[in-house]
């Protein structure tokens, strides 16, 4: 098997000190093979932010490894992680996190221009990914102006816009009814199809079971879903 998507080896979380510290994650090991289709799951409190923070570069372990893509992530400064994240992450948030006074089209193509593409390029891969989530028609519209589900297609054209070696999704159909939700589910499923790396965070026990593996925390540790990959 080749060298895994991420690999998480002792990694601990710690945030305060002495008796007022908690203890987030406790001795995580994981490994997530390019192409899965992952979700996180356990109760409030479990640690499923900090995985999520941790795995998107959005926060650094207190103890132990963290490789992705090969890269020693542990250890590197804000900018180096910046520069990584916007590299190699995609986020979907459950609030969409979208400029409202900014059209689609500018909303998706914000993390190129953060990259340092040029106007033309960005604009031809902003309507491309606006194109695969159905949303071309909508590229001058600004977020206000559409419903929920629409505002999430938007928000997953920009995740998906920089290539990223994986898609994260923090409760991805929170805000969102059962059929709309249901709509992003697919489309999920259908980026996995075609390769992408997914790792959703949820509290569904049906949308888990739309993953291909699922991994459960409990008070900062793995309980179920193993660590390692199936083979």
């Amino acid at each position: 098997m080749s060298e895994p998507l991420i690999r998480l080896q002792g990694v601990c979380k710690v945030y305060g000190a002495g008796e007022v510290a908690v203890h987030a994650l406790r001795e995580v090991d994981l490994v997530l093979q390019r192409g899965e289709h992952v979700a996180v799951m356990g109760p409030s409190g479990s640690g499923k932010s900090t995985l999520m923070h941790i795995l998107g570069l959005l926060d650094t372990p207190t103890a132990g490894s963290y490789l992705l893509d090969g890269t020693e992530v542990s250890s590197l400064g804000a900018r180096h992680l910046a520069h990584l994240r916007n590299r190699e992450i995609g986020f979907i948030f459950q609030s969409f996190n979208l400029l409202p006074r900014a059209s689609l089209l500018r909303n998706v193509e914000l993390p190129l221009l953060y990259a340092g593409v040029g106007r033309q390029e960005r604009r031809r891969r902003a309507m491309e990914a606006l194109e695969m989530v159905g949303l071309v028609h909508r590229a001058r519209h600004r977020p206000g102006e559409l419903s929920g589900g629409q505002r999430q297609r938007a928000a997953i054209a920009r995740a998906l816009v920089t290539e990223p070696s994986v898609i994260m999704a923090d409760e991805p159909t929170g805000n969102l009814d059962q059929q709309t939700g249901s709509e992003i589910l697919e489309l999920f499923e259908a980026m996995h199809a075609r390769g992408q790396t997914i790792i959703v965070v949820t509290h569904d026990p049906g949308i888990a079971r739309r993953a291909g593996r699922t991994i459960t925390l409990v008070d900062g540790r793995i309980v179920d879903g193993r660590g390692e990959a199936a083979a």
